[in-house]
């Protein structure tokens, strides 16, 4: 039986708020203004950036301590041009992708209707479906996203979807009935092998992972006919309302020769006749599929593709993200970034998000544990030694960047951004790069940032500690997010940890303090009537806990 993924990215449940539309062609649809308002770049710079905290106090623990601290890292997000650019693309997507799937207009029942027709008729049912739909106008588009590994496709998108709820609950609109569940985005990984039946069950285990419905059972058995599963998947699709289906991992298509060609016939299904939008998300490699038929790479991408490349070197996107992270030392001594330092990162990283954030890292940890760098200095040097030995591993890859090696790339398709050597001149959106410079710049020194920092790096060290057993991470959160929002913005940081903590404790305590109750009541009831006997007769009560075993004898715990 296939392999299904069970790596599904979760975001959050919602109850329908229906917000008034600044455009007309959005208005009087309920999965619309269910939505968020269309998010400006100041709302996707506060949502998207992290940028882990560490503070003075870490920089002088000890080296086993910050071995820890400097994972917090990995964590850090930098927007950068190419990040606007998804969140608009993504944010029109859902919204034009509803306009011909309004759940008020009878089009769209008509559709849900005819899609339940065919299923009931399952043999040879997916044969029918384009034409039987063909005359249901769609609004969906589609969008292809390529880039090599590492550079950051997938961090970016799951953090663009979660600023979404992934669930809507809708119950009455306008004062009219109106019982419906929409599914803002769903997000799944094609799977390995390249299986068309396989990518059906992850579809349906996603849903029955967010609804807790048996979908997967019910329609994903092993001699179901992947024509029918099809099917179901669109049928589903049109009743719970996927604003946008996210299909990560494209490139293990591939691997299956025989499917190639009707995976990429059903994404342009699902986009330009079911009406849902799709992003299919890839490496490199993932060119290959649509060299062969020009109607699907134009249909599979209606609008557009995005080449995602690695940072240029002299680029201010490169230099604003260097400078960003390089701040997040946790030496005792900060290393000034040198131009000389600039060469040596970028010579050992080639501009690649991931390799970059894993060598600061890196970098640091062997700093900590050298005995001859006792000033904890981070020099070229360092940065060499750590790439040649600990990232020794993608050496190889990184090599043939360097050296523009075509035919060594080709050894390694996923690095490759263009297969064909072909020139394409991405637009990186320049216009751009000197206004959110300028504007995380103004940021960082609001007080609503600094807030929204704090609020984050403490609630992230709560959860840490691992003591509030009774709290979930939302409980934490809240508490975090109430002590911040009452205290002077240049409150001291481990003062506030230490009101929060004490807050947690509390609160932790008083949770825990029905169990701790019943436990005291099954343990303290025999003693007290063995008390109140002993006094009875005038004994001490000693004489008594120890003839009822409750006093053990002086050695015998011992052994």
């Amino acid at each position: 039986m296939e392999k299904i993924n069970n790596l599904v990215l979760k975001g959050d449940l919602e109850e329908a708020n229906y917000k008034e539309q600044a455009l007309s062609d959005y208005c009087n649809n309920p999965f619309i203004e269910a939505l968020p308002p269309i998010f400006t770049e100041d709302d996707v710079l506060e949502r998207f950036m992290v940028t882990p905290r560490i503070s003075e106090q870490d920089k002088q623990s000890e080296a086993n301590i910050r071995y820890h601290v400097l994972k917090r890292i990995k964590n850090f997000i930098q927007p950068l041009p190419i990040h606007f650019e998804v969140e608009r693309k993504l944010s029109t997507l859902i919204r034009r992708g509803y306009l011909a799937r309004n759940p008020l207009d009878k089009s769209f029942l008509e559709r849900i209707r005819v899609l339940h027709e065919l299923r009931e008729d399952e043999e040879g049912a997916h044969r029918y479906i384009d034409e039987r739909l063909n005359y249901i106008r769609s609004t969906a588009d589609s969008v292809a996203i390529i880039g090599i590994s590492g550079i950051g496709k997938t961090t970016a998108i799951e953090r663009l979807l979660s600023m979404y709820p992934q669930v809507i609950k809708h119950q009455l609109y306008k004062g009219q009935l109106f019982n419906r569940t929409q599914i803002v985005w769903l997000k799944i990984d094609c799977p390995y092998d390249g299986s068309l039946a396989t990518l059906c069950k992850s579809f349906f285990k996603a849903i029955d992972d967010l609804l807790g419905t048996h979908y997967l059972e019910k329609f994903g058995y092993f001699n179901r006919m992947t024509s029918t599963m099809l099917l179901y998947m669109t049928s589903l699709a049109s009743l719970y309302g996927i604003g946008v289906l996210v299909i990560d991992e494209i490139q293990h298509l591939i691997n299956s020769k025989n499917e190639q060609e009707e995976m990429l016939n059903f994404f342009v299904t699902l986009s330009n006749t079911v009406g849902i939008p799709t992003v299919l998300i890839g490496t490199s490699k993932a060119q290959l599929l649509f060299k062969g038929n020009f109607r699907q790479a134009r249909r599979a991408a209606s609008d557009g593709s995005i080449i995602w490349d690695r940072m240029a070197e002299n680029s201010e996107e490169w230099e604003f993200f260097l400078e960003t992270l390089w701040n997040m030392q946790c030496l005792k001594e900060h290393s000034e970034l040198t131009d000389e330092l600039k060469k040596a990162f970028y010579e050992e990283c080639q501009g690649i998000t991931a390799v970059a954030v894993n060598l600061f890292i890196l970098a640091q940890e062997r700093v900590l544990f050298d005995e001859k760098n006792s000033d904890e200095k981070i020099t070229p040097q360092v940065l060499r030694q750590t790439a040649k030995v600990d990232m020794k591993i993608i050496q190889p890859m990184l090599n043939a960047i360097r050296k523009n090696n075509l035919k060594a790339m080709y050894k390694y398709e996923d690095i490759m951004i263009n297969l064909d050597d072909l020139m394409i001149n991405h637009k990186k959106g320049t216009e751009y790069e000197g206004k959110i410079k300028d504007a995380m710049k103004e940021r960082l020194n609001t007080l609503d940032y600094k807030r929204r920092d704090t609020i984050e790096n403490l609630s992230v060290e709560l959860a840490a500690l691992g003591i509030f057993t009774a709290l979930d991470a939302n409980v934490l959160r809240n508490l975090v997010t109430k002590a911040v929002e009452k205290n002077p913005v240049d409150t001291e940081y481990n003062q506030l940890k230490l009101h929060v903590i004490q807050q947690a404790m509390e609160l932790n305590q008083k949770k825990l303090s029905k169990v701790v109750l019943k436990e005291k009541q099954v343990v303290n009831l025999p003693l007290l009537a063995l008390r109140e006997k002993a006094l009875a007769k005038k004994k001490h009560p000693y004489v008594y806990l120890k003839q009822n075993n409750f006093i053990p004898e002086p050695m015998s715990e011992l052994f």
